[in-house]
């Protein structure tokens, strides 16, 4: 049978059996399956009109949500560092650090320019690392078990690259790059998606 669209969709812990309640009510009571390849898509769901929902990975390298979060988001705005403990923040810095605008403009106003936004976003960078140090780590090594991230790809990368954060770089991840600028309701809205089961739907033809 061929095949219609395909989306994906972000679907709260909680709901989940609910979820799968009205799909069986749409297209059939569907039957259950591991994906060809489990770590990535752990379960299937095919229904008899052809409809099929695959139940997504947290993350590339972990099945399950993990039960302690980390969350580092940053853009050029500001910047928000939280740990949750299941849907609960329990500790939580937001701030704002501002890094100018690229310029269109040339020459050695240029150069200085380009110096003086590299300068700020070090310095932003900078901060965000501390506050994810004193946050998220302790001396025995993650206070978390999966990190959340999300912003700016550079700057995002610039602080998981810091020596200080090594240990919360290597826990599975999950990216978030179109977030506005972090405050506390981002924050929140992120951990809401970095909780939710992902699951592709393929509609039937």
């Amino acid at each position: 049978m061929s095949t219609g669209p395909t989306r994906v969709v972000e679907v709260d812990p909680a709901r989940l059996d609910r979820w799968i309640h009205g799909f069986t009510q749409r297209h059939g009571v569907p039957e259950r399956s591991p994906g060809t390849d489990p770590a990535a898509v752990p379960l299937v769901l095919s229904a008899p009109d052809g409809a099929l929902a695959e139940v997504l990975a947290w993350s590339a390298e972990v099945v399950e949500l993990p039960p302690r979060l980390g969350l580092v988001l940053l853009r050029r705005g500001g910047y928000a560092v939280g740990l949750a403990e299941g849907e609960q923040l329990t500790d939580h810095y937001c701030g704002t650090r501002y890094v100018q605008s690229r310029t269109a403009a040339g020459g050695w106003s240029q150069q200085r320019f380009a110096r003086r936004r590299g300068n700020q976003a070090d310095a932003l960078a900078e901060r965000v690392v501390q506050q994810g140090a004193d946050r998220l780590l302790d001396p025995r090594g993650p206070r978390v078990d999966g990190l959340v991230v999300g912003g700016d790809k550079a700057l995002v990368r610039q602080v998981l690259d810091d020596p200080l954060l090594a240990r919360l770089a290597e826990l599975p991840r999950r990216e978030f790059h179109d977030i506005p600028d972090p405050r506390l309701k981002v924050l929140q809205d992120t951990l809401r998606r970095a909780r939710a089961t992902r699951i592709r739907i393929t509609e039937p033809s």
